[in-house]
């Protein structure tokens, strides 16, 4: 297959998984209102409690929203981009995915077109409540907002990977989903989103910096508000190990998937 054969299978299939998104209003909803119910309910509430002198200390210098809402901003990202390995089994079970594998293109090809796809809908989902909460947060660089979503984007792809190729060797949606559950919420907890790494006990220190989603949140907060808790250009390092180490197994995964 040439070269412009190639890049036309990824260019199509991931037109497709924007287009897919656009389409969905309902996922586009539930994409934006889920971390605003995170910083209304939980957000407003904790910035409350810290009001007291020296709390803005805690937290790097500046308020628990200012600090919370780029930890939202890349939960958002997480989620969304690892969730795209649900549109996988959508299309085994309505049949398209066996017109991608018998399709005389690379799987390789199509599944790249449905990770950059995929990721960039995480990253304007990212960029919509980026500019939902900026009202919020007391220190915001505008310029940062351009590096936080590129950060965003690199970080989306690694988490899309994950998600594609876990959901090559599932069968159901409920055991993806059972996976799902597993992980998403102890990465997220543990990635510094809401509170500073630094406080928690070494052996959970050791598990945040295990885990990937870390890199960018603390990407992400240091471009929106110039709190860092790690070197960015580790965070960049880490992100790009990711993407390429999962890109390397989704494709050996995806290309070893059968519809049996």
């Amino acid at each position: 297959m040439t070269p412009m054969g190639w890049l036309d299978a990824v260019y199509v299939m991931a037109y497709r998984q924007l287009k897919h998104f656009v389409r969905s209003p309902s996922r586009i909803i539930a994409s934006i209102v889920n971390p605003l119910i995170w910083i209304l309910f939980f957000g407003m509430g904790w910035a409350s409690t810290f009001r007291f002198p020296g709390a803005k200390a805690l937290f790097g210098g500046v308020d628990y929203l200012s600090f919370l809402i780029p930890g939202i901003i890349a939960m958002s990202v997480f989620t969304g981009s690892f969730l795209s390995g649900i549109s996988i089994l959508f299309d085994k079970q309505f049949g398209f995915l066996k017109e991608i594998l018998v399709a005389p293109v690379p799987r390789v090809a199509a599944m790249t077109g449905r990770i950059l796809g995929d990721s960039l809908t995480a990253t304007i989902e990212a960029g919509i409540i980026a500019v939902i909460g900026l009202p919020l947060i007391t220190r915001v660089s505008f310029l940062g907002i351009l590096y936080a979503l590129l950060y965003s984007y690199l970080a989306a792809i690694g988490f899309s990977a994950l998600g594609i190729a876990i959901a090559s060797r599932m069968r159901s949606y409920e055991g993806f989903q059972l996976i799902m559950s597993f992980l998403i919420m102890p990465l997220i907890f543990l990635s510094g989103a809401f509170y500073p790494i630094r406080y928690m006990p070494w052996w959970l220190k050791l598990l945040a910096y295990m885990d990937p989603l870390t890199y960018s949140v603390d990407a992400t907060r240091y471009w929106l508000v110039g709190v860092a808790q790690i070197n960015p250009w580790i965070d960049l390092g880490a992100l790009l190990l990711l993407d390429a180490g999962l890109v390397i197994v989704a494709g050996y995964l995806f290309g070893k998937m059968s519809l049996e």
